[in-house]
């Protein structure tokens, strides 16, 4: 909101999933309208959100130009978006001088003795559960995706990306949930997908330490444009 630098009346959200990121949006003055293309998680969504969101079953490839928005986010679901014209469309949906967002990141074992057991028994299924970068940008470069195409694209300036550390504890039981919301492993066969999950749950102790840093990404559609 800071980086906007002006009031933002009206957010749309892309990929809301279960709401985690839209309570935190949905805030007195802003209109917040929340699209999820799963029908179930739409469902729970609607019973986690204030009343004042507006909800509706689309995924980004679906939302058709027509009401602008001071700002359009996603919370750790944007790579599911198609590429082609990923960024004319984001724009259309912007206000000019509106902000587009992006944050997430990977949930990581803090400790490396955990972490290597865990891969050892998901290793029979996935390779890694990491998402790869979309753009193939290296884990070290400076500025990693989305903000590389940003930077790249005619509609976007003033791009900015920072990190925000997190460190917590968590259940055992709690962790394998949080897998089971991430790409590699919802792309699993059910089957495959159950006996991952118990493989893990055999060699995690009863509670775990997390590092899951979010990274944001912003920036501005051009007036111009």
């Amino acid at each position: 909101m800071t980086y906007a630098g002006r009031p933002v009346r009206s957010a749309l959200e892309i990929g809301a999933g279960t709401g985690k990121a839209t309570r935190l949006f949905a805030q007195p003055g802003i209109t917040v309208t929340a699209t999820e293309p799963d029908r179930a998680m739409l469902a729970e969504l609607r019973k986690q959100v204030p009343a004042s969101v507006r909800t509706g079953r689309a995924a980004f490839e679906d939302l058709r130009p027509g009401e602008r928005y001071g700002l359009v986010y996603a919370a750790a679901a944007l790579h599911w978006t198609n590429p082609e014209g990923r960024w004319s469309r984001m724009a259309a949906l912007l206000e000019p001088g509106g902000v587009f967002a992006s944050f997430g990141g990977p949930v990581q074992l803090a400790d490396p003795a955990v972490e290597e057991a865990v891969r050892a028994a998901r290793a029979p299924f996935l390779e890694s559960d990491e998402v790869p970068s979309p753009d193939g940008t290296p884990p070290g470069h400076d500025m990693q995706w989305p903000g590389t195409e940003l930077q790249r694209s005619e509609w976007f300036a003033d791009v900015q990306q920072s990190v925000i550390e997190r460190r917590f504890t968590m259940s055992a039981r709690d962790y394998v949930g949080l897998l089971s919301t991430i790409s590699a492993y919802l792309e699993l066969p059910t089957s495959a997908r159950e006996q991952v999950f118990s493989r893990i749950m055999q060699v995690l102790p009863e509670t775990v330490e997390i590092a899951a840093d979010i990274t944001v990404h912003l920036a501005h559609r051009r007036r111009e444009q």
